[in-house]
């Protein structure tokens, strides 16, 4: 059973799956058995072996650190209930042997974390388990149709940033990234690197409230600046292209020169970032198993937006978790299997 605990801070707690049809059955739920690998249980890698895996604030990574906690569970290791941290306190508490993982790394954002915390000296940071991601700012459709607006530097005219005032001070209230998140830095970044001090306000705080009222005032009609993240269920309730657009930069102003161009061309400002898996080194050098298991596991960008929309729909219990993680398992049962397979396999060289 998955739980998250308290560590060192307080615990905070569009499209449909195409495997909801199996969040229904309850046997899943508890079922982190099924169609395993027909290998007996004093065989497993991970026989005796804790595990302590570390996540954030965000209730929405739940289900991608619950789902490599069934993967490990499936090789024999003996998870730990989940505790809380925030991300930079998690890389030093990983470094250091307190912790063994963090399922949600995103490279390049939190390198700074890792290369604060012992870089590979002491941790590893394995595979490609979701990506790309993209993030940066987004306006209500309206508002950038009817004034032309693309560009965040178009802000620099107060007129234009006052359309998004709504505290009365003349300047743009731009929903912002919490403190301890990493995006934060890059925000307070791109306030001087494109010259947006005179006209913006970076509002931060708590980003689930601050969204909640940033999706409010969008319902009321009103003009609205925020900035967000995929995979994240904001851009299925406020849809890019048909409810809000993303707004580019002039420039990429990365202090570590990494790209900040999508696919198409589109420069956001934010560095394209993979959610990668963070691993104690020391640890990992004697449990290969696990090491080969965190390289191979992929989890689709669609399928954590999906699931993240059915938590901000209400089904945001462990329980009902642990059912979306079950039946993610149960479609792509196949891919799981060779997961744990080459797991294995590794553990035998």
């Amino acid at each position: 059973m998955h739980q998250v605990e308290h560590f060192k801070v307080t615990q905070k707690s569009q499209r449909k799956f195409q495997w909801l049809s199996f969040l229904g059955i309850a046997a899943l739920a508890l079922s982190t058995s099924l169609a395993m690998a027909q290998t007996p249980a004093a065989d497993l890698p991970g026989k005796g072996i804790k595990v302590q895996a570390l996540q954030s604030s965000i209730a929405e990574e739940t289900f991608q650190t619950m789902l490599v906690e069934r993967a490990l569970e499936k090789l024999g290791y003996e998870m730990q209930p989940v505790k809380e941290v925030e991300y930079p306190t998690a890389h030093i508490a990983i470094a250091n042997g307190d912790a063994t993982f963090l399922a949600v790394h995103w490279d390049p954002l939190h390198k700074d974390y890792y290369d604060h915390a012992g870089g590979d000296a002491k941790l590893m940071r394995v595979g490609q388990y979701a990506g790309p991601a993209a993030q940066g700012y987004l306006i209500d459709k309206k508002t950038a149709e009817k004034y032309n607006i693309t560009n965040i530097d178009q802000l620099r005219d107060p007129a234009l940033a006052r359309l998004f005032d709504h505290d009365g001070d003349g300047k743009a209230d731009l929903t912002g990234c919490n403190p301890g998140w990493g995006c934060e830095a890059m925000i307070e970044n791109h306030m001087d690197a494109y010259q947006l001090r005179k006209t913006v306000q970076h509002v931060q705080g708590s980003y689930s409230a601050l969204i909640a009222d940033t999706i409010g005032r969008y319902q009321r009609g009103e003009p609205i600046l925020y900035y967000t993240w995929t995979p994240y269920w904001v851009s299925g309730v406020l849809v890019p292209g048909k409810d809000v657009v993303w707004l580019k930069v002039p420039f990429s102003s990365n202090p570590d020169k990494s790209n900040t161009r999508m696919m198409d061309g589109s420069d956001y400002g934010f560095a394209v970032n993979t959610t990668r898996i963070v691993v104690n080194r020391a640890w990992a050098e004697k449990n290969p198993a696990a090491l080969k298991l965190f390289e191979v596991m992929r989890l689709p960008i669609d399928d954590i937006n999906a699931q993240n929309e059915r938590m901000r729909s209400g089904e945001n219990t462990q329980a009902d978790i642990a059912r979306h993680t079950a039946g993610w398992i149960k479609v792509h049962q196949q891919a799981f299997d060779g997961w744990i397979a080459q797991a294995l396999a590794a553990a035998k060289n």
